[in-house]
């Protein structure tokens, strides 16, 4: 593990197939909504981050249902309040977008460092939740993908 974050993540949007997103709140920004994001860790695949990232923050396994890279990614400056978790000097991120297919909703686990609540919206109620632009224009895709 590096002592600071590298500046690659993930966003992993997961979805029903009736077209329902689930977002969640995040414990350190409260009204912030978002899918679930992460850092990629030293030798890991962006597929395996995902997973992994899935896993922490809503206690489902990504290998049990559809994981799909959507092949976007977004290079953003990382929010100044964030940026104490990144070597010095790092100011911006890559984000790689993946898909979650889930038969329906279903409720989560979510890690309570992370997240206080989460929500099953319909995509376009999620989009506009959202206040990252890059999770909002990803779940504005979503439409395509089902």
């Amino acid at each position: 593990m590096t002592p600071h974050k590298l500046p690659v993540s993930v966003l992993v949007v997961i979805y029903a197939a009736d077209g329902q997103v689930l977002l969640m709140e995040r414990a350190d920004a409260p009204g912030f909504w978002q899918s679930v994001t992460g850092s990629q860790d030293a030798g890991e695949t962006l597929e395996q981050t995902a997973i992994r990232e899935v896993g922490e923050e809503t206690g489902l396994d990504a290998t049990r249902f559809e994981l799909t890279p959507w092949d976007i990614s977004t290079c953003y400056e990382i929010y100044a309040r964030w940026r104490h978790r990144y070597a010095p000097g790092i100011t911006h991120n890559t984000e790689h977008g993946f898909g979650l297919k889930l038969p329906a909703p279903q409720p989560v686990t979510l890690a309570p460092r992370e997240h206080l609540r989460y929500a099953w919206l319909p995509w376009a109620d999620a989009a506009e939740r959202c206040f990252s632009p890059s999770n909002a224009a990803a779940i504005r895709l979503l439409p395509e993908r089902l």
